[in-house]
């Protein structure tokens, strides 16, 4: 087995790379789990550092949005400056790798904590939307679904001449700073009047328990599990890591700086995932997956 080609990135000894490599040659039913750290080359900034510490105000909170128009203004009013910058991101090295790596049939399922949708626009077919996907917006009152450029529309037909510059925040946010939201008019449902909210779990919001059974479902199928650009810190994505620790699956990682299952890997790459996978993907002389779609996430299979 040949090592890893490349450069080690001042942050990956060729020792560790090698152990990945080992990890995913002995596997043939790998599980990944990928985090915020995958999509930062897209332009999509992460929440946290390297310690895994919030690097800015935590994001809105579940019940707030729930409970308070003004709160739910000041969301979308930032979610409409983010959302153009946001849709616009494209997949990068790290998706891609990951695509191929299915292709191979060396991915037998990814779950995504990411709500982008990139790793299927990337061709990753096999795939779980832990906490949803941005680009689909749902009433929380009769569950109706419409698309996010269609709301986008609706947001920008009732509030025109609004613009302000913003800088890019996670999942799509905008950090505005200094604007009077009180003016920001956001449509109810129209089937029902109800709150429209994003089809993605916020903080303090749990993930769908289906969802989550049907991931655990995907990690006791596997032979291994790969985390991918996260740390970890929330609980929808390290229980995995725990699961896999209480079956005897070994759990390598690549990310940048500490996860909070540190003392569960098996291996750790530490490394930006955009330098890590594709040398991955090359040493193991996969092919380029086919064009991903770019629309409907793919369905889980029957448990």
């Amino acid at each position: 087995m040949s090592s890893l080609p490349g450069e080690t990135d001042g942050r990956a000894p060729d020792g560790d790379l090698d152990a990945l490599l080992a990890l995913v040659h002995r596997s043939r039913r790998l599980l990944v789990l990928t985090g915020a750290g995958c999509s930062t080359e897209s332009g999509i900034p992460d929440y946290r550092d390297t310690e895994g510490a919030w690097k800015r105000k935590q994001p809105v909170q579940y019940m707030d949005f729930v409970r308070s128009e003004n709160v739910r203004r000041r969301y979308w009013a930032r979610s409409f400056a983010g959302w153009q910058r946001f849709s616009r991101a494209e997949p990068n090295t790290t998706h891609l790798a990951l695509a191929r790596l299915e292709a191979a049939g060396l991915v037998h399922w990814l779950i995504t904590q990411n709500v982008d949708g990139l790793h299927q626009r990337a061709g990753s077919r096999r795939v779980t939307d832990l906490h949803g996907r941005l680009d689909t917006v749902q009433c929380l009152g009769c569950r109706a679904t419409q698309p996010r450029e269609t709301f986008q529309a609706a947001l920008d037909a009732l509030n025109p001449g609004w613009r302000h510059a913003a800088a890019a925040a996670p999942d799509g946010d905008a950090d505005l700073e200094g604007v009077d939201f009180t003016a920001f008019t956001v449509p109810a449902c129209a089937a029902c009047g109800g709150i429209l909210k994003p089809a993605v779990v916020f903080f303090g919001e749990s993930v769908p328990p289906d969802r989550v059974n049907d991931s655990l479902d995907r990690l006791a199928e596997a032979d291994a599990l790969l985390v991918v650009g996260s740390s970890l810190m929330v609980r929808s994505g390290y229980r995995f890591a725990v699961a896999a620790a209480e079956r005897g699956i070994p759990i390598a990682a690549v990310n940048l700086g500490r996860t909070r299952a540190d003392d569960l890997l098996a291996v750790k790459v530490e490394g930006r995932c955009g330098v890590i996978l594709p040398r991955l993907s090359a040493a193991l002389d996969l092919a380029p997956a086919p064009p991903g779609p770019h629309a409907t996430p793919a369905a889980l299979p029957a448990s």
